[in-house]
């Protein structure tokens, strides 16, 4: 890993917030390089409930929050219109005759919903009487005075991270992933000095000195302010897990929100080419590079969710993720009430504050950002880099609501692309959904090296090719990187009938031995075993121990690879 002699900025944290900040400053001239200890989009942003939403629920409360993130989901649109899908959701409404009021007041409150909606693109809410909502979701079970529509638009988390990280390097940005910052110090002539190494230890510490320092680190922002010896008051959040429980197919032809048995608002929505209930909001002390649903919090959900959609419970389970929330910290509310605004911490204003007896020294340079999400994070990328382009790059201006992310500028014909490759169309289809127009790069390697036309997840379907991509291209490091970026094995099949190819494959285009290969998919697959266990019922159980039996005796190899 080379450390470059100078750079104006060093961001640490690869979520969607610091990918999006690295990107705008970029565009505005600025060197930048990005650390991030894990993958791009290993928290909050790849493991979200995958939409670019207004924010309805913040309306009444902050909505501010609702107006940023309508504006920020117009833009969005516009810049990657290839990974943006529309979800419209179904609000049923209790019946009798407290139903008929709650109908009213609902039907009011989308009305003043109606007015953020050019912003986003989005249809103008609509109001259902029971016999039309089953006409158009025939699942919906239960007594109701009516249906509320409204409209929202679904997202690739992770792919929007990557590709912000993609073009934020293409303007000139250098991209360390699986790279853990060990030190922030003063240098020697102003400035800072970062110190990082690879993670797993297999290259030494370099030092890189940058006049600016952005922790956009997200839930672990605390601990990344404590590297430098400040933050621990300043940088303060309150963590708050979510759940997601995917099923292998589309349920619903539209999402649907209800309550759950405490009244907090939960979901069912098809989401690409399955479908997720989400989400919890809990207050999380765990470890926080180890967050995984539990069966408790999946009964939770299904439970809510089978109140108006009662085939959940005969649906197939294959996935649980759960993220946590870099929530802005506030004692007392409850996890649900607390407000999901962004706030920059400047470390070098800070006004000598004191902390148990002692004076913290200010920081200048240094700044931390916390709260957000997914919908809003270009504009909170955008006041970041504001901030910071204020004195190192004063005539610059934002870019990222005007160019496009690669891929964006246009959508290729899936057909032809198929045709072309010899490729099935479904597969050219999901090709150019995750990439635009990138997939074409993708299939001009076909062209070269027919062989790499290859199928490796059937599931999505993920070619060889595309793995071969994202390896070179976009940073993939592992499989578990491969999948954030391709779907590769969060299919049915769990990754069983994948894993080990794409190791093999992945080792090849690294250089690595094929042992490693073989125990990347070994433990990818225990990964996703563990995913699969907290949403299962009996059945599903016993089958799992059959696949898992399964795993064992075709990846048992030990590690010499005899």
């Amino acid at each position: 890993m080379a450390s470059p002699a100078g750079v104006d900025v060093v961001v640490i944290g690869g979520g969607i917030n610091g990918t999006g900040v690295a990107r705008d400053l970029s565009l505005r001239g600025l060197s930048v390089v990005l650390y991030e200890r894990n993958d791009l989009a290993f928290g909050a942003s790849g493991n979200s409930s995958g939409m670019i939403h207004g924010g309805p629920r913040y309306m009444t409360s902050n909505p501010e929050v609702t107006r940023t993130s309508c504006e920020d989901s117009g833009f969005i649109q516009h810049i990657a219109p290839h990974l943006l899908f529309r979800i419209p959701f179904l609000v049923p409404v209790v019946p009798g005759a407290s139903g008929r009021m709650w109908l009213e007041l609902i039907d009011a409150f989308f009305r003043a919903y109606d007015d953020y909606q050019p912003l986003k693109h989005g249809e103008k809410h609509t109001r259902l009487t029971p016999e039309e909502a089953r006409q158009l979701e025939p699942g919906l079970a239960g007594e109701m005075s009516g249906v509320i529509t409204f409209d929202e638009w679904g997202v690739d988390g992770a792919r929007l991270c990557v590709l912000n990280a993609v073009d934020a390097e293409n303007h000139g940005a250098k991209i360390h992933v699986h790279t853990t910052v060990e030190g922030i110090a003063p240098g020697p002539a102003g400035g800072w000095v970062v110190t990082a190494r690879k993670t797993d230890g297999s290259e030494p510490s370099t030092k890189v000195h940058t006049k600016v320092v952005v922790n956009a680190t997200g839930a672990w922002g605390p601990v990344t302010a404590a590297l430098g010896g400040f933050g621990d008051t300043e940088v303060r959040v309150r963590p708050g897990k979510g759940i997601h429980v995917a099923y292998d197919r589309r349920l619903s032809n539209y999402g649907i929100v209800t309550n759950a048995i405490d009244g907090r608002q939960i979901f069912l929505q098809p989401w690409q080419n399955m479908s997720v209930i989400a989400t919890t909001d809990d207050d999380y002390f765990g470890d926080l590079d180890s967050v995984t649903a539990t069966s408790e919090e999946v009964r939770y959900l299904v439970q809510g969710i089978a109140g108006v959609f009662p085939q959940v419970r005969e649906a197939r389970a294959t996935l649980t993720w759960a993220g946590v929330r870099p929530t802005l910290y506030k004692y007392g509310p409850h996890e649900d009430s607390l407000s999901r605004e962004h706030e920059i911490v400047d470390h070098g204003n800070l006004g000598g504050h004191a902390t148990a007896g002692k004076t913290k020294q200010p920081a200048p340079g240094v700044y931390s950002m916390i709260g957000g999400k997914l919908a809003s994070y270009r504009i909170f990328a955008q006041e970041m880099s504001d901030r910071i382009a204020r004195d190192l790059a004063p005539e610059s201006r934002c870019r990222t609501h005007l160019d496009v992310l690669p891929g964006g500028d246009r959508e290729p014909d899936a057909l032809r692309l198929a045709t072309a490759s010899e490729i099935t169309p479904v597969a050219a289809r999901r090709l150019t959904y995750r990439h635009g127009s990138i997939a074409e790069q993708v299939t001009e390697r076909i062209a070269k090296e027919p062989r790499e036309r290859a199928v490796v997840c059937a599931c999505e379907p993920v070619l060889e090719a595309e793995v071969r991509h994202v390896v070179e291209r976009e940073h993939a490091e592992t499989i578990e990187d491969v999948a954030r970026r391709t779907r590769l094995g969060l299919g049915s099949c769990g990754g069983m009938r994948c894993a080990a190819r794409c190791g093999q494959i992945i080792a090849d285009a690294r250089g690595l031995a094929p042992r490693t290969g073989r125990a990347m998919a070994r433990r990818f697959l225990e990964t996703q075993a563990r995913a699969r266990i907290p949403a299962m019922g009996p059945e599903q159980a016993r089958q799992e121990a059959l696949l898992v039996a399964q795993m064992r005796a075709s990846l048992g190899e030990d590690e010499s690879g005899s």
